[in-house]
């Protein structure tokens, strides 16, 4: 922290605090940077490459079993395009494939080198656009029978809304570091939106009773491996047995991670992201399976690590907005007269 005076016409001193990014000594502690919010995008970008040259996504298989039942249960805008999208990979499912592996593969390595960020970052909003709409039909979002815990609103969605907040800034030199540049501070209204956004989905009449949550939690088991298909039965039973209430307290917890992360106080808003980021965590485990990425089926690891990318990035959008506030802080101390210390 530095501090500068002063002094004016009336006789006092203005002290302007300044307060570096971090502790005394300037080193910035920030949860997540621009920088490494495009790197943690890179690598998952590559994982969803990876995932995509499994031998089952170059057969018929992906286009029935993965993107056609995305259609089910989908208005017509979305189930007609979706449908169409199926064929078209089922009748060259391995040029396309093979086509859709590099993609991913190329966005995920444009990441992770500097100067190739920004072509990374516009290319994979075009690219999880078309992939949110054609191949996850909008995360289940348009047919209300999708929820949080089973990977509304698609991880599709989620890499749109990080890809943007990655967008590399310019900063002039001087400045506390360019590999250390903050999130934007939108970051915590987007959380707060999706987090409230889950608490809706909840309540529709499709999800809102507790047998239906039980029945999705059964289904993911069904293709979970045993030691976890364990716990997603437990899971079922407990939501089975507390009801709609235990369904409604879920919803209205959903909705205090996300409007509580808008408070003034930056504790409390740090609360609201780790609890989010937990819960986030349990519904990856647990209604998501961790994105069954040892199933040879999965095309990505689903919404829950997506989710707590995004709280960590939020965290450090928490850490500017203080900041900011704390730099602008302007401290006025009257001193006495000439005169009276002279008499």
């Amino acid at each position: 922290m530095t501090m500068s005076m002063r002094s004016t016409s009336r006789s006092s001193v203005v002290v302007r605090v300044d307060q570096t990014d971090g502790p005394i000594g300037g080193r910035p502690q920030v949860l997540l940077s621009r920088r490494s919010l495009g790197i943690a995008l890179g690598l998952l970008w590559l994982l969803d490459g990876a995932l995509q040259m499994q031998s089952f996504m170059f057969t018929k298989g992906f286009a029935d079993s993965i993107i056609a039942p995305s259609a089910h249960g989908q208005p017509f805008f979305v189930a007609a395009p979706v449908e169409w999208n199926a064929r078209l990979i089922a009748a060259n499912s391995v040029l396309l494939n093979g086509c859709f592996a590099a993609i991913q593969v190329g966005l995920g390595l444009c990441f992770l080198f500097r100067h190739t960020v920004r072509v990374a970052v516009v290319s994979s909003i075009v690219w999880a656009g078309g992939v949110w709409y054609l191949g996850e039909g909008l995360g289940g979002v348009a047919g209300g029978h999708a929820t949080a815990l089973t990977g509304a609103p698609g991880a599709a969605l989620l890499y749109i809304v990080l890809a943007i907040a990655a967008w590399p800034e310019r900063v002039a030199s001087g400045d506390n570091g360019r590999h250390c540049q903050r999130p934007p501070h939108w970051l915590l209204r987007a959380w707060a939106l999706l987090w409230v956004g889950f608490a809706v989905l909840d309540v529709l009449p499709p999800n809102v009773s507790a047998r239906a949550v039980s029945t999705q939690l059964t289904a993911n088991a069904s293709m979970a491996p045993s030691w976890l298909a364990g716990a997603d039965h437990k899971f079922a039973t407990w939501v089975h047995a507390a009801g709609s209430i235990g369904v409604m307290a879920m919803a209205g917890l959903e909705i205090a991670v996300g409007v509580v992360a808008l408070n003034r106080h930056v504790l409390i808003r740090k609360v609201a992201l780790s609890v989010g980021i937990g819960i986030a965590g349990i519904y990856w485990a647990v209604g998501q399976s961790f994105g069954q990425l040892i199933s040879g089926q999965a095309t990505d690891p689903n919404t829950g690590p997506l989710l707590i990318v995004l709280g960590m990035a939020a965290m450090g959008a928490t850490l500017h907005s203080s900041t900011s506030r704390a730099q602008a802080m302007y401290i006025a101390q009257p001193l006495p007269r000439v005169d009276q210390l002279a008499a």
